[in-house]
């Protein structure tokens, strides 16, 4: 038996942009699980301003998705059990590049990193820039958005 090999998938900026519109739909829905299996097994993971100090050892934002993105994402759906996204302009192009401005929302309910719950809100503008292989799949998440003014709507302010 012959087995005949499958056509090599065009990318096109829509197909990239619509599997990224389906992982914002998934972190929408608070879908961790959803939201890694629309990506590679080895997808790159860097949220730039990302960092939880510690006594010994500083934890960022880098790293993997299915090892850092689903500790992040599961750690604010936690905290934030309504945490959601509001996104506000999406563009791709044929290489399979996104880019995403959207606001990232929620009530916090829980203490997130080392900020204690006071029932603050955020309304946090991001910039995520994705990136689509020709399988269909992000290969690549980086996301940047103001720390500090998150860490002031949350009521912590820090003082070395």
């Amino acid at each position: 038996m012959t087995e005949l090999a499958s056509a090599p998938t065009t990318m096109t900026a829509d197909r990239a942009i619509a599997v990224v519109t389906e992982f914002f739909d998934r972190y929408r829905s608070q879908d961790v699980e959803g939201m890694t299996d629309l990506c590679t097994d080895n997808a790159d993971f860097s949220y730039i301003p990302f960092e939880v100090w510690a006594k010994q050892r500083v934890f960022r934002g880098d790293g993997k998705v299915r090892t850092v993105g689903k500790v992040i994402w599961s750690g604010l759906i936690n905290s934030f059990p309504n945490l959601g996204n509001v996104i506000h302009h999406i563009d791709g192009n044929d290489d399979g590049d996104v880019v995403v401005a959207c606001d990232i929302t929620g009530t916090q309910q829980i203490a997130w990193a080392f900020i204690k719950p006071a029932g603050g809100s955020i309304v946090a503008p991001h910039l995520f820039i994705l990136h689509v292989d020709a399988d269909g799949l992000i290969d690549s998440i980086r996301a940047y958005w103001d720390n500090a003014q998150v860490c002031r709507d949350l009521g912590h302010l820090e003082v070395d």
